[in-house]
């Protein structure tokens, strides 16, 4: 009797089994050490995420080739790979110093970044809505536990149980979306519903030629995708979790996670469902439009730097969303050089704070927790002014200031929503970037037009500063010379839109 064995071509996640293995060997290193290895578990994950690297950019621009149908290697995951180990490397190094002087656990923080990871990367490749699912609960699970590992404030606790609870309720929504999908299809892969919609009855619309099944499905899974990425009305668990976590979980879930959920989202609707465009257009132009306003409204309101960063980040993901509206190659590009850019400035911001917090708010909680006042940054450029020139560097590009990154990816994702005839949606978006730039440039002032009452020293490790430094030259970088990116970006993209 012979039994056929399929054959697995592993070298397609071939970067995510790296990373999996390196928070495997950052668990067992983590038994074995000594107090004198304090930092051994953190720079054997930033080896891994190096290592991941290499392995993605040996690979990189190869033929596309899929894993069962299931995952693919293409050039679409190969750039989001890209974006998640840069928002991983750049919050090992800022998390070095932070959870020692927190007192966090070291092995199990940097384990569980980094499976978080790796969940990001599958969501990138997932071509199937059960990997999707899966991807999606490898990612949540991990960022449940981190958000609440500091077990000394209530807080991060507090704020980790609401992440759990609404996390949980919106992956059944996400569930129930997929189990009506495969029930109107009669399958889960992205390819066999492409096949199924293709085959449709010309005379009937898709949605009619599927029966109702189709659209209530593809509600629930835009349900589901909208908790992720934290759009309006799906994002009151943003503002308490972000600032209850801790600030380097923050910064890793701010820019990770909506980057994963925005490449599932992209893939799902540009690539599986565009011919129900029609369907799914005016209610997400509708979201985009009330996500960056309210986020941007409420973001005026706030003192506390991270809950200003917290709905910062909403009217962020509205502006990326633009680019799925826009359906076209200019806004997948521009959503995918915007998440770069967006990584790069966001955590950086984050950094920040983990320098100015525990030096300059003592009296607000154990370690300067739980937040950091904007009034906080006072003086900074008179005590600090590399920290003040980047922390400016990035509130400006946030503020979509030129010539810096943020400028350029509002500018591709403005221009796709204008060649995709919705001038009204950039319109808006233009509207709300100026709205914007109140709170942005409020904290430039108070750095540098106002001294503090009572100064204090701050504490800026060479790993942070390393890492603010890079991050503050990347959106430097991205804004001046954005055209290699952009093309990569218009490269990796062809597959996913069929051209």
């Amino acid at each position: 009797m012979n039994i056929d064995i399929p054959s697995l071509n592993l070298i397609v996640l071939a970067p995510q089994f790296v990373i999996i293995v390196a928070a495997l060997v950052v668990l067992l290193a983590d038994l074995f050490r000594g107090q004198e290895q304090k930092n051994l578990p953190a720079w054997l994950s930033l080896a891994g995420v190096i290592f991941s690297a290499v392995v993605l950019f040996a690979t990189w621009g190869g033929e596309a080739s899929s894993f069962q149908k299931m995952a693919a290697a293409d050039g679409y995951s190969q750039f989001l790979n890209l974006i998640f180990l840069t928002t991983a490397g750049l919050s090992i190094l800022i998390s070095i110093k932070y959870i020692a002087d927190e007192g966090l656990a070291v092995g199990e923080y940097y384990a569980l970044l980094l499976l978080a990871t790796a969940g990001m990367m599958l969501m990138g490749a997932a071509t199937d809505l059960i990997i999707v699912f899966l991807a999606l609960e490898i990612l949540s699970i991990p960022l449940y536990v981190l958000t609440g590992l500091n077990r000394a404030r209530l807080e991060s606790g507090e704020a980790a149980l609401k992440y759990f609870l609404l996390g949980a309720f919106a992956s059944g929504f996400f569930l129930y979306g997929i189990a009506l999908t495969y029930g109107a299809t009669g399958t889960t892969n992205l390819a066999g519903i492409v096949g199924f919609l293709g085959s449709a009855n010309p005379a009937l619309s898709v949605v009619e030629g599927a029966g109702p099944y189709l659209t209530i499905a593809l509600g629930l899974l835009l349900i589901g995708f909208a908790f992720k990425v934290a759009l309006v009305p799906f994002h009151t668990w943003v503002p308490d979790v972000y600032q209850g976590a801790p600030t380097s979980v923050t910064a890793f879930m701010s820019v990770g996670a909506k980057a994963a959920g925005f490449a599932a989202l992209a893939r799902v609707l540009l690539y599986a469902f565009p011919t129900l465009a029609s369907g799914w257009t005016v209610p997400l132009a509708a979201l985009a439009v009330l996500t960056m306003t309210l986020g941007n409204l409420a973001a005026i309101a706030q003192t506390d730097i991270k809950r200003m960063l917290a709905y910062s980040s909403i009217a962020h993901a509205g502006y990326i969303l633009m680019g799925v509206v826009a359906a076209n190659e200019a806004g997948v590009a521009g959503i995918l050089f915007y998440l770069l850019a967006y990584a790069l400035m966001n955590v950086g911001a984050f950094a920040t704070a983990i320098v100015v917090g525990p030096a300059l708010s003592p009296s607000k909680g154990k370690r300067g927790e739980p937040g950091v006042e904007i009034a906080d940054y006072a003086g900074l450029a008179s005590r600090r002014p590399f920290l003040a020139a980047a922390m400016a560097v990035f509130m400006l590009s946030l503020a979509g200031v030129p010539p810096l990154a943020g400028f350029m990816g509002k500018f591709y994702l403005f221009s796709a929503a204008v060649q995709a005839d919705l001038t009204w949606l950039a319109l808006v978006g233009v509207l709300n970037s100026v709205l914007s730039a109140f709170f942005y440039l409020r904290v430039i002032v108070v750095m540098y037009m106002k001294e503090a009452e009572e100064p204090k020293p701050l504490s800026l490790s060479w790993p942070l500063g390393i890492a603010i430094a890079l991050a503050a030259l990347g959106t430097l970088a991205l804004g001046l010379w954005p055209s290699p990116l952009l093309d990569m970006a218009r490269q990796a993209i062809r597959a996913l839109l069929g051209s």
